[in-house]
């Protein structure tokens, strides 16, 4: 064997032990009469030490040792005289007896440390040397145990994992697909996966009623920190069941993974938000309730008083910083220039300072008396040290800004804190939401969401106020999961397929499939699906779900350390019966 033990498990009770150890070389201390090196495996670091009481050959071999070099090294545990706290394995340390180099290395273009010194696309280039650093080992390790208790929970709920396909047939609706020419049926493409949704939906049509998976999913959309082109969600399908079936078990398995994963106990049934609540109280549909400062509509009072911005504006709304009333006038200068920000998307922002003694100060003293003020703010629940601040506007687009603006004070105030979590159910979705560009409806999750069964009547009245029978897992402001009942009536789906201008034929030639499988006996079921590196990054404490993701794509796109994507060869097109021709932009 190369190793007896890890360099991250020998401690005081093992002194006296001969041991083997390999890993890499972290650090090398040459002191002159004696050398440390410290090596490293993921289990941890334990010191090496070289003395004038080491073979001739060993203080020889350790003279040319540098960093990442690789060893296999045999050797007598030995207390520390100078012990460290901070490590494991801080009481011993191991007097060499034998040192063998398995492989030298090059200087690493960064330090392969708990912080290294390298820039993002520089790590990302040498994501294997990234790998070895312990934030990236525990975020790996984490990950893994994370999926095996949720194989473990499922497992037990009778949950089967089954595989779905990677090649596909291309359907509309949702994000761009990833495409992949077939060399055997010429001037064809399967289409990557953006969700096994039709697929977990036939398993229930072919009777295995509960049906998981942890899978991969690939979506040809722009990206950001909590985005990549290939995610991996826990995808999971019920058959016989209601949306209280749904939620009462997802919400165990969620404290399952919680209590088992991170050791946070939630002792409490999670509360349940309707979508207009959400909306109206945090501007949106995936609320951070870890804090107050609410959202409040103060349109009534803000009409009327010769102000145009308010007199003008379909909705205005306001939020309350607690203990903000000190605010110099350079950082409200600050947060007006933040709240311009294209994508946050206000105009401006209008300001009602409370002080402490009790006097009223605003940007719109000149069209507000002084008691106007006072009972604007005490709508929004101001009290004497309170900072009101008001956004107006198109209503959805200011709910928006003045969540985005939550959001922020949130963070300057430091009442977001990554390791207190706040989950929730939002509930009662619409089922469609209209464009004004293409003049239509379309599907505010999927074409295979179910209707409210009482509001089912209003397919022919008013489409609008639909609501889906569907339902999103959100904690500290994240969408961590989402799912609905489906549609298992042919008619009913023809009846959606119809509201979202999807024509008999277009229906027939997308989803053919599955409707001829409805008139087999399809039983009434629905699901739901976790983002499984939102869930890492999460539990981790990280706003980036690349840190939870072995081998993940920059922001562009591409995997620098594989540079890909890539030109293919002349040769391969030719197979493919295929040739590139780029328009120009």
């Amino acid at each position: 064997m190369y190793r007896t033990h890890t360099c991250g498990e020998l401690r005081i009770e093992d002194a006296g032990k001969e041991v083997q150890l390999a890993g890499w070389v972290q650090k090398v201390r040459n002191l002159g009469a004696m050398t440390f090196i410290d090596l490293r495996d993921r289990y941890g670091i334990t010191q090496l030490v070289v003395d004038e009481h080491s073979p001739a050959q060993v203080r020889e071999t350790a003279a040319e040792i540098g960093r990442e070099y690789v060893l296999q090294v045999n050797g007598r545990v030995v207390e520390r005289s100078s012990k460290n706290p901070k490590m494991p394995t801080g009481d011993i340390e191991v007097a060499v007896g034998g040192i063998n180099i398995l492989n030298r290395s090059e200087v690493p273009p960064f330090t392969i440390e708990e912080n290294s010194d390298g820039g993002d696309e520089l790590r990302m280039k040498y994501r294997y040397l990234d790998l070895r650093r312990p934030p990236l080992q525990r975020n790996l390790t984490l990950r893994h145990r994370m999926a095996q208790s949720i194989r473990r929970f499922l497992d037990a709920e009778n949950f089967l994992e089954i595989e779905t396909p990677f090649l596909i047939k291309s359907t509309p609706e949702g994000a761009r697909d990833f495409v992949v020419p077939s060399r055997m049926n010429e001037g064809q493409f399967y289409a990557l996966p953006q969700s096994p949704q039709t697929l977990k939906q036939l398993l229930m049509v072919s009777g295995y009623d509960r049906y998981f998976q942890i899978v991969r999913c690939f979506r040809d959309e722009d990206l950001r920190a909590d985005r990549q082109p290939e995610f991996t969600q826990i995808d999971c399908e019920m058959s016989f069941v209601e949306q209280e079936d749904v939620l009462e078990l997802f919400e165990r398995m969620a404290k399952y993974l919680f209590r088992e994963t991170i050791g946070v106990e939630i002792d409490y049934s999670l509360p349940r938000m309707p979508w207009s609540e959400a909306m109206a109280r945090y501007g949106s549909d995936k609320p951070d309730i870890r804090f107050g400062m609410e959202i409040h509509e103060l349109t009534a009072s803000a009409h009327g008083h010769g102000f145009g911005v308010f007199d003008s504006a379909a909705y205005v709304g306001a939020i309350a910083a607690k203990g903000c009333a000190d605010y110099t006038r350079k950082q409200i200068d600050e947060l007006t220039e933040f709240v311009k920000r294209p994508q946050v998307g206000a105009k401006g922002l209008v300001w009602i300072r409370f002080a402490a003694d009790g006097s009223v100060k605003s940007s719109i003293d000149k069209f507000f008396a002084p008691e106007e003020l006072a009972a604007m703010g005490k709508e929004c629940g101001a009290e004497a040290g309170d900072l009101v601040m008001i956004l107006a506007g198109d209503k959805m687009k200011t709910l928006a800004a003045l969540n985005t603006l939550r959001l922020e004070m949130g963070d300057r105030l430091g009442l977001r804190d990554p390791h207190k979590f706040a989950p929730l159910w939002v509930v009662d979705f619409p089922l469609l939401e209209w464009d004004d560009e293409t003049g239509r409806y379309y599907a505010m999750h999927h074409p295979f969401t179910s209707p409210k069964p009482e509001d089912i009547p209003l397919f022919d009245t008013d489409p609008g106020s639909i609501r889906a029978n569907a339902y999103d897992f959100v904690v500290n402001g994240v969408e961590v999961g989402g799912g609905s009942i489906r549609i298992f009536d042919s008619q009913l789906q023809s009846r959606m397929f119809d509201l979202l201008g999807i024509s008999h034929e277009v229906a027939q030639e997308q989803f053919g499939f599955l409707m001829n499988a409805f008139k087999y006996g399809a039983p009434p079921h629905g699901g739901i699906a976790f983002g499984f590196d939102r869930f890492c990054s999460l539990f981790g404490g990280s706003d980036s779900i690349r840190d939870y993701i072995a081998f993940p794509k920059n922001n562009a796109g591409r995997d620098v350390m594989l540079d890909a994507p890539s030109p293919i060869s002349d040769a391969q097109l030719e197979e493919l019966n295929l040739k590139v021709e780029l328009k120009e932009k």
